[in-house]
């Protein structure tokens, strides 16, 4: 497969795996954390906050690019205090596609564990607590196990989602080979000059595989976690 694809190619797809892991990963503590404040919370604002979370599925993704780009961008306030104060430049940057990534899968990342909480009974960690278990214990010990395939699922859309991110990514972070040209935007780059059809084929193979056997990999993972749970394993 090494000759199949270019020097060029490969960096796409490694620049890509690479934002979508980070963006993933990144975003996970946090993603777990929203989601639990929208299914076990009641709160003021909190139909805000979940029209927040959900925002970048309705706006059209130049929108959010513009948007990250006009906050994060070093003219943005925060882009300029991350700059001068860090030295942290996340516009036209690897960096910057796995924000863009992060944001853009946000939502669904959220809405599958937010659906996971609200499946579990909220008496067994009742219980749990009766039993003079602290809250932090009992979500570790209960809550988390039992999210468990919700947590892997929506950490699988978000993977999936952050490889095919095209809008967000080259508005923040343009398109630039061997920094921010990840799959999609060098899909997009080969079909705008002649003969590069070919190219983009293969990395439309690549992408397709790659999405393939992340959702895989979650449904054995999910059945396997779900057996463990049961007791079935």
């Amino acid at each position: 497969m090494t000759d199949w694809l270019s020097p060029t190619e490969w960096q796409a797809v490694a620049l890509s795996l690479r934002v979508a892991f980070w963006a993933t990963v990144i975003s996970l503590p946090l993603g777990i954390w929203v989601a639990w404040l929208l299914a076990r919370r009641e709160f003021p604002g909190k139909q805000v906050l979940n029209g927040l979370v959900h925002l970048p599925l309705i706006l059209p993704p130049v929108v959010t690019g513009y948007l990250l780009l006009i906050t994060f961008g070093r003219r943005g306030y925060v882009g300029q205090f991350l700059d001068q104060w860090f030295g942290i430049v996340l516009a036209f940057r690897w960096t910057g596609a796995v924000l863009a990534a992060a944001v853009m899968a946000f939502p669904l990342m959220v809405r599958a564990i937010r659906l996971a909480f609200e499946a579990v009974d909220p008496k067994l960690e009742q219980a749990a607590g009766t039993l003079g278990a602290s809250p932090a214990w009992v979500f570790l010990t209960v809550t988390l196990p039992l999210i468990l395939p919700g947590v892997l699922a929506g950490a699988v859309l978000a993977f999936a989602k952050a490889m095919g991110e095209f809008g967000a990514t080259i508005t923040f972070v343009s398109n630039i080979p061997g920094e921010t040209q990840t799959l999609p935007s060098a899909i997009y780059a080969f079909l705008q000059v002649p003969g590069g059809d070919a190219q983009a084929f293969r990395l439309v193979i690549v992408s397709i595989a790659v999405a393939m056997g992340a959702l895989i990999a979650s449904e054995w993972i999910g059945r396997r976690v779900a057996r463990r749970i049961g007791g079935l394993g």
